[in-house]
């Protein structure tokens, strides 16, 4: 029995979508790739409210979070982190050898405009790593603040981890003033894993071109040198599967349903689940940084959640165990992609009946 899965990513995904991923493969050389990639990238554009460079790149989020901080770190990177995500990608920059220092926030609070300008005050960094939505915590970061801060500084250039919120919640990059935003294709963009996209200023550009040791796959500055030589193509073989999917479901989120409409579903759907933790749980994180993607539940009735999920499963549903140190301590509840209020509606009403209430 498939489980309709309410967890933060894989998503479920329409089977219309699905669908596009069994087309016919066509040549990733060929002139029709070349006219995918480029209607990609135009809604991507509007998505993400920029006129900068898109990327594509066959990875998860990680792929391009590790790209980032090595293509456009030249003297050091502030990591700021809230959660798992966040301290992963402090991990890619050790690991490549990029110096970096790590700025954690309690799990449950957010980075504040005010430590990002304490730390970026100090003339050491030249690139910041910030989390938008952390779905180890449920939290998102007051993006708008931290942009305020960042008119400060420049010379700095600005990485944001969108992978669970972007097509679920208003991102502005250019009006945030963000270099790189990442985001992929299983969390509220809703396709299988596979792919990941991100935006690519020019003072990322100019950045990368003054790193040395960039890499290859994840090169950022390769991928995008590459899209302007050989018009929109992509330096290795591409899924184009997810392409012609991401080709389907860009066009129907930008054109059927509507940013506006989709971000205004995603905090419908939030609130209700909100709602309901409230009544017979806490939700987690500082009720001010609430994510519009997913929620984590305190689980202050030391109710077991494997056993829950397992009885879950036999309804057809499956939700998500705390992550990290908060396993068991949390529950986490999704409502992004094209999850619809009468879903969250169903889950929870499930939920009632197994947990009495």
């Amino acid at each position: 029995m498939h489980k309709k899965l309410f967890i933060p990513g894989p998503v479920e995904v329409r089977p219309d979508v699905l669908e596009k991923m069994s087309m016919p493969m066509i040549g990733h050389r060929s002139k029709d790739a070349s006219a995918i990639q480029r209607r990609i990238s135009d809604n991507l554009r509007k998505l993400f409210y920029t006129n900068n460079e898109i990327l594509l790149s066959t990875t998860s989020g990680s792929g391009l979070m590790e790209g980032a901080v090595r293509s456009c770190t030249a003297k050091r990177a502030a990591v700021f982190a809230v959660g798992a995500f966040g301290k992963r990608w402090y991990e890619m920059a050790t690991s490549n050898n990029v110096p970096a220092d790590l700025f954690e926030s309690e799990w449950g609070k957010p980075t504040t405009p005010e430590m990002v300008d304490e730390v970026l005050a100090t003339g050491k960094y030249d690139l910041i790593t910030v989390t938008h939505n952390e779905t180890s915590t449920g939290l998102m970061n007051p993006v708008d603040e931290i942009a305020e801060v960042m008119k400060k500084y420049p010379e700095v250039v600005w990485c944001l981890d969108a992978v669970s919120s972007a097509a679920g919640s208003k991102i502005e990059v250019d009006k945030l003033g963000v270099d790189i935003c990442i985001t992929s294709t299983q969390k509220a963009i809703g396709l299988p894993p596979g792919m990941a996209m991100c935006t690519f200023s020019e003072k990322a550009k100019l950045r990368a071109e003054k790193v040395e040791h960039r890499g290859t796959y994840l090169d950022l500055l390769a991928l995008y040198k590459y899209i302007q030589k050989k018009d929109y193509q992509y330096p290795s073989t591409p899924s184009l599967s997810h392409m012609f999917a991401l080709d389907y479901q860009l066009d129907r989120i930008i054109n059927v349903e509507g940013l506006e409409n989709r971000f205004q579903r995603h905090k419908e759907m939030a609130e209700v689940v909100r709602a309901w933790a409230r009544e017979h749980f806490e939700v987690f994180p500082d009720e001010k940084y609430l994510s519009n993607t997913l929620t984590n539940i305190k689980n202050t009735t030391d109710l077991s959640v494997a056993d829950l999920n397992k009885k879950l499963g036999e309804r057809g549903f499956q939700i998500s165990n705390g992550y990290g140190k908060l396993k068991d301590k949390t529950f986490r509840i999704a409502h992004m992609a094209d999850c619809q209020m009468e879903d969250i509606k169903e889950l929870l009403s499930v939920l009632d009946e197994i947990l009495g209430f």
